[in-house]
């Protein structure tokens, strides 16, 4: 195909689509071509930017080094004019149910920076070639919806990413923005001098996001007394996991702070999965990919005093893009892990090696991030990417913290310009 259209562009010469028809070449922006099937048109030789081709049931665009497919209904539904988009709302008028789904346009035209199709009922719908190229499939294939840096112990330590103070943190968007992209680029972040008290820490997880309640409460008190019938509750080691992997929706962002400790041990242990993962993907993407499709079942229940819950949620270890396999999600917990009961003895035999490869990625000596929480610095993990743990501990030692709602912290980065 890119044959013939590479003729098109260099021989000024009619070219003959698919359908047997013969069309004349024509610069840009000269007149509307009527939208005949399997039609080629591109810029003026100067240009040699943009080159398309009317299918019977799909445009095909070339533009920025990108080969874009649209499918007429489509191209249809997102027609920013004013009658079919508010731009006051940034919704949705037109109904998409209303649109002919055999809708074809009646002309095409590109200049050098839009295309213009005119519909059957005279209807003309504008498109910049820059925001279709970001908003096709193909263009979205090519990018990545969450710059991350993967990191092991000695990239975050030689990385030198800096904690932010506290009344920077909660009075300044340039220190709110400033610990926002350290959060997004390594799934944790460090606030310094926080007063140590509950109250002064659920101040600072407001300046982000809402506080997410769960069956825990809004904001909890973390200590060894086996209140809750979860071993988090003592002060036994704890491998490296990732919270609430029990619920259809895991929590997103969780927020330590050690208000006290009087005794030994109990360093917090922090592993990015996600560079983990990207280990599993370049040694055996087969593997990869059954992580990514198993779904699991993981399971909470509790009878303890007066809580009882019996949580179930359901979703694959890796969770993915599936346009351009980025991970966005991991859900590794062999504590909550219910009955694997949901495959074939054959796929989940697989499944188990898979599982064992991701394991010994994650614990890794190289990627073990060690670090003492102490009273007045506080902690905030991405909980669906870094997986934390803990050594074992003497004495007393009280921490609070709370869960965020994840999308209120990425809406809180994108109001200041970040990409999340």
């Amino acid at each position: 195909m890119w044959g013939r259209w590479l003729a098109c562009l260099l021989e000024v010469k009619p070219w003959r689509g698919t359908s047997g028809h013969c069309f004349p070449w024509q610069p840009h922006g000269r007149r509307t071509i009527p939208a005949t099937a399997a039609q080629c048109h591109h810029m003026a030789p100067e240009y040699l930017k943009c080159v398309w081709q009317l299918h019977s049931d799909h445009l095909e665009l070339r533009y920025a080094n990108t080969l874009m497919r649209f499918d007429f209904v489509w191209l249809r539904d997102h027609c920013r004019s004013a009658s079919c988009y508010n731009t006051k709302t940034n919704q949705r008028s037109l109904d998409t149910a209303s649109v002919d789904l055999a809708i074809k346009p009646k002309g095409v035209r590109v200049d050098e920076a839009t295309l213009f199709l005119t519909w059957p009922d005279g209807h003309v719908t504008r498109y910049g070639l820059e925001w279709l190229v970001k908003n096709s499939y193909e263009g979205q294939k090519q990018q990545v919806m969450h710059p991350r840096i993967l990191w092991n112990a000695e990239i975050y330590r030689q990385a030198q990413v800096p904690s932010v103070d506290c009344r920077s943190f909660l009075e300044t968007d340039e220190g709110l923005k400033e610990f926002l992209q350290n959060f997004l680029l390594y799934g944790i972040a460090f606030v310094e001098n926080v007063t140590p008290t509950k109250e002064d820490t659920e101040i600072l997880a407001e300046r982000i996001s809402l506080i997410r309640e769960t069956i825990y409460g809004r904001m909890w008190y973390f200590t060894s007394d086996f209140s809750r019938g979860d071993t988090a509750y003592t002060k036994l080691a704890l491998d490296r996991h990732t919270d609430t992997t029990y619920f259809q929706e895991p929590c997103g962002i969780q927020v330590f702070h050690c208000l006290k400790h009087e005794g030994t041990g109990g360093r917090t242990l922090l592993v990015d999965g996600f560079y983990a993962a990207e280990q599993v993907l370049h040694q055996a993407p087969d593997q990869f990919e059954l992580l990514s499709k198993v779904p699991l079942k993981h399971e909470y229940v509790e009878n303890m005093g007066g809580c009882h819950n019996h949580m179930i949620g359901v979703g694959p270890v890796l969770n993915v893009y599936p346009w351009n396999n980025e991970l966005y999600l991991i859900r590794y917990n062999n504590y909550d892990r219910a009955v694997i009961n949901t495959v074939p003895y054959d796929v989940v035999h697989r499944w188990y090696a898979a599982h064992r490869t991701l394991t010994t990625e994650l614990r890794r000596p190289e990627n073990e991030l060690w670090v003492k929480l102490k009273p007045g610095k506080a902690l905030f993990v991405d909980n669906w990417r870094v997986l934390h743990g803990r050594e074992a501990f003497t004495g007393y030692r009280q921490l609070c913290g709370c869960y965020l709602t994840r999308d209120d912290v990425l809406n809180t980065a994108r109001l200041l310009g970040l990409q999340a």
